[in-house]
């Protein structure tokens, strides 16, 4: 189990808690303030912010109203340690696990739920993530565990867990919603312009799907309730067809 060092200095955390927590009352405050220019002492040029009011304010698009922010899935090298990184020093619980051996990998949702709120049943299980936001999805693929060092950077360099520079694989891997129902959600990021990785009956997982926001991060669109299927999606995609797995999710 991993361990961390006693602060024996409190003060000089509640320094820095108390600094981070005026920073964040500063921004907050200019959120909803109209555009204006900042002068930087550290640059000679001047830069126009951008007006993010009307992201504040308002009702939901129609149709989104039972849109989930359910989980962030990142790519773990051993699921064990992250397991007693998660649960037993952050006290988050396992809410859901699934285990995908003909992909060799397996996933494992945990959330900061109280124990006794988990259904047994594994349907049950299912629903109550897909309905819990703010979850994880630690991802694990066979034979990870077996390499040395640390094997996927975090998103922050792409040396990261090397020690001759070269780049590794990912380890941030995607956000993901959950919705009333992921065809017509679908159907809708579509006609918005929206690109896909994976529409929800190409691959071998039918019923969900991958789509990317303006920079290429994934984000997974699940359903709330039972994984259902549809003869046809948005793209024409037969469920019967959609050739085997070739997103990148795991």
């Amino acid at each position: 189990m991993m361990r961390f060092p006693i602060i024996s200095r409190p003060w000089l955390f509640l320094l820095a808690s108390a600094t981070r927590l005026d920073t964040f009352h500063a921004f907050h405050n200019t959120v909803s303030r109209p555009a204006h220019r900042h002068s930087s002492s550290l640059s000679s040029s001047t830069t126009d912010q951008p007006d993010v009011s009307r992201f504040v304010t308002g009702s939901r698009p129609a149709g989104t109203e039972q849109y989930v922010m359910q989980q962030t899935m990142v790519r773990v090298k051993d699921p064990i340690k992250s397991l007693e990184f998660y649960c037993d020093i952050l006290g988050f619980r396992l809410v859901m696990f699934r285990e995908f051996p003909q992909w060799e990998f397996n996933v494992y949702f945990v959330a900061p739920v109280d124990a006794s709120d988990i259904p047994s049943s594994k349907e049950e299980q299912w629903k109550f993530c897909m309905n819990t936001p703010g979850c994880i999805e630690l991802t694990w693929n066979y034979g990870s565990e077996t390499q040395d060092g640390l094997v996927y950077n975090t998103g922050n360099a792409d040396s990261t867990g090397t020690t001759d520079g070269q780049n590794v694989k990912g380890g941030f891997g995607h956000l993901g919603i959950t919705v009333p129902d992921v065809y017509e959600a679908c159907a809708r990021f579509a006609e918005l312009g929206c690109e896909f990785t994976k529409t929800p009956n190409s691959g071998g997982m039918k019923g969900l799907a991958f789509v990317k926001d303006p920079d290429g991060y994934l984000v997974e669109v699940l359903p709330r309730g039972e994984m259902i299927q549809k003869p046809i999606d948005h793209a024409g995609v037969a469920v019967d067809g959609g050739e085997g797995y070739k997103d990148n999710s795991k």
